[in-house]
């Protein structure tokens, strides 16, 4: 049997792991009221789950202040990125790199060849306003993550609504991963959901994967004033897509207020203390405003990190970085110092 090779952080399935910095997920894992509903959602799994998650999409619209018809939810945000690409199969598409692989994937899987556009190393893999020149009428669909990953960089506040008006200028699509905004630094952190205008050619993609620790449980959403788009990719999706046990999670999840504002205030302290740290020891880190750094100039860290049971994420297969770039999570300050000690031991030892 071949199965897809994938390509992510994550996989303590195959190797020997103690301590796993590939996931960039909340340190302080699942809240336990979340566990807590997957637990009494289990008596209810006999029955179909509610295909339109009509609580969810309800609490949802409460708290982004938008109609519920505005929202589509999905089995994690990896299939609402699959289904915007089906639905759409736009001409032509515009994919900033590095990115987040699956952006690629699900293009080339609705028979659409992206054009590349490379943020450089030497501006610090920034978004820039030369972006705006390469969004022009013949762009079918802009894709963006901000915070981008694997690079922890924001689309700064006022380059990102003008990247909005140049949209509409162009009648090019924008798609926005915002799935990391709940753990950005403040100072950092912008959302384009309040922006939106009806019928706005945007998608904006947010999920509970990272901020409550969710990843196993698969839950994501989109956000679309556009009427037609959310109902064609309601229509490219296989029915019944997001199980009880989801639906009753992320209801759950949304009651925990003070859980993403906790790691936020952790990221604060421990990111300034992996960079100091980190630097000392002759690597490079980038800043970055969410809850992972990016890690270059050291070729063969994530090979000599893994014989010590230490996962972190190898970036050599991303567009426009290369072997030697590694992605770390931000996580707990003893967990974050056993990082350190284990890299220095690689390196000096």
């Amino acid at each position: 049997m071949i199965l897809k090779n994938y390509v992510h952080g994550g996989d303590v399935y195959k190797n020997r792991v103690t301590l796993d910095f590939s996931a960039n997920v909340n340190p302080f894992g699942t809240p336990e009221p979340v566990k807590a509903a997957i637990r009494a959602a289990a008596e209810a799994v006999s029955r179909y789950p509610d295909p339109y998650c009509l609580q969810l999409r309800e609490r949802l619209s409460a708290l982004y202040g938008v109609s519920p018809d505005a929202i589509l939810c999905g089995n994690g945000a990896a299939e609402l990125i699959f289904s915007f690409a089906s639905a759409l199969r736009p001409k032509t598409a515009l994919l900033p790199v590095p990115s987040f692989a699956e952006y690629e994937t699900a293009l080339c899987a609705a028979g659409v060849a992206p054009t590349f556009y490379p943020l450089l190393r030497e501006n610090g893999f920034a978004l820039t306003e030369d972006v705006l020149g390469a969004i022009t009428a013949d762009t079918g669909v802009l894709l963006l993550c901000s915070p981008n990953n694997p690079t922890g960089r924001s689309v700064e506040k006022g380059l990102l609504l003008r990247i909005l008006d140049r949209c509409r200028e162009t009648g090019t699509w924008l798609f926005l991963d915002e799935c990391f905004q709940d753990l950005t630094d403040g100072d950092k952190a912008f959302s384009l959901i309040g922006a939106l205008r009806e019928e706005d050619r945007v998608l904006i993609l947010r999920a509970f994967t990272k901020t409550y620790g969710m990843a196993g449980v698969r839950l994501g959403y989109a956000i679309s004033k556009h009427g037609g788009l959310l109902s064609a990719m309601s229509e490219a999706t296989q029915p019944w897509n997001v199980s009880t046990v989801a639906q009753q999670a992320g209801l759950a999840a949304l009651e925990c207020r003070d859980w993403a504002r906790q790691a936020r205030a952790l990221f604060k302290t421990e990111k300034a203390y992996l960079t100091r740290a980190l630097t000392a020891l002759g690597v490079s880190v980038l800043p970055g405003d969410a809850n992972y750094l990016l890690l270059s100039g050291v070729p063969g860290l994530y090979e000599r990190l893994l014989e010590k049971g230490i996962l972190v994420r190898d970036c050599g297969n991303y567009r426009g970085l290369e072997r030697g770039d590694v992605r770390i999570a931000v996580r707990t300050h003893e967990e974050n110092a056993a990082l350190v000690a284990a890299i220095a031991e690689a390196l000096h030892g």
